[in-house]
């Protein structure tokens, strides 16, 4: 699935359109997660005026003079990406849009939706905002994202997450924690475990046993991994690509993620393998020991 640092990558391949006109929509299977919208076509004539990034949800703001700002809620699912080709390339299987633009200058580009599983989405902004984006916690490369904001997210001593007049302290596993999207926003599995092996926290560890030294170690490593994903191109697990055609080199550099079995890079014993809420999590059991208090 593509993660943070690969939609980050994708909207970075995606600048050098910003700035081109849509030319033409065409939609070849609006069966995805939710359907594409039937009046997709109003895009043609707009502007690609800017690209962000929220969670692992990509938002593309258009522009038309005289006419109101037309923004674009696009997720690559399980396995979606935003391939540009020039103007007239062949249709792949599982391109399920094309969205041809042209510069001043007349030279077109398409840009391709690819899904093979069809679990990603293209949307309107406005009408899936609530829905989609409202809810979610803090950006982890953001300044809101620090160990303050972490261990008293936790300890509940602010009530962020919590309906209740005494908020009681997270003692879910900490991994279960920095990837729940109300709390921090695009943690994988990838980089949850990679941060908890290189912070030496055990993945099963109850959130609130952990120091604010220990949270500040971890939110410092959220942040150090993430971005040296992003600058290596994502993980590229299976087929992912961006846009441009570029491929990520960030799974060559793995420490734990997908090598249970294998000696610990750190120590040489053998990591091994627990699933936390349904999702493999591979530790050292002599880095990462599981401290009972």
């Amino acid at each position: 699935m593509p993660e943070l640092p690969e939609v980050e990558t994708t909207k970075t391949s995606l600048k050098p359109l910003i700035g081109q006109s849509v030319a033409q929509i065409q939609i070849f299977q609006p069966k995805l997660r939710w359907p594409i919208p039937d009046d997709l076509a109003k895009l043609q004539g707009y502007q690609l005026l800017d690209v962000q990034r929220r969670a692992k949800y990509l938002v593309l703001t258009f522009a038309k003079k005289d006419d109101e700002l037309l923004k674009l809620l696009v997720h690559l699912g399980m396995s979606g990406s935003l391939q540009q080709y020039p103007d007239g390339q062949d249709k792949r299987k599982h391109d399920h849009l094309i969205i041809s633009f042209h510069d001043s200058d007349g030279k077109q580009t398409a840009l391709h939706y690819h899904d093979p599983r069809r679990f990603g989405a293209v949307l309107w902004h406005h009408d899936y905002q609530d829905r989609l984006l409202d809810h979610l916690g803090v950006e982890p490369l953001s300044d809101e994202f620090h160990a303050d904001y972490l261990y008293q997210t936790i300890q509940k001593t602010n009530s962020t997450l919590s309906n209740t007049k005494k908020p009681r302290p997270i003692t879910k596993p900490i991994k279960a924690v920095i990837m729940e999207q109300q709390v921090v926003v695009g943690v994988g599995n990838i980089y949850a475990s990679e941060s908890l092996f290189l912070t030496q926290i055990h993945p099963l560890t109850p959130a609130n046993e952990l120091s604010l030294e220990q949270i500040a170690q971890l939110t410092d490593q959220i942040k150090v991994i993430l971005q040296r994903a992003i600058e290596l191109g994502g993980s590229t697990l299976r087929d992912f690509t961006v846009a441009s055609g570029q491929t990520g080199y960030f799974q060559q550099t793995l420490n734990v993620y997908g090598n249970q079995g294998k000696p610990c890079p750190t120590c040489g014993t053998t990591l091994e393998n627990i699933k936390i809420t349904g999702r493999a999590s591979v530790f050292c059991p002599s880095c990462q020991p599981l401290i009972d208090h």
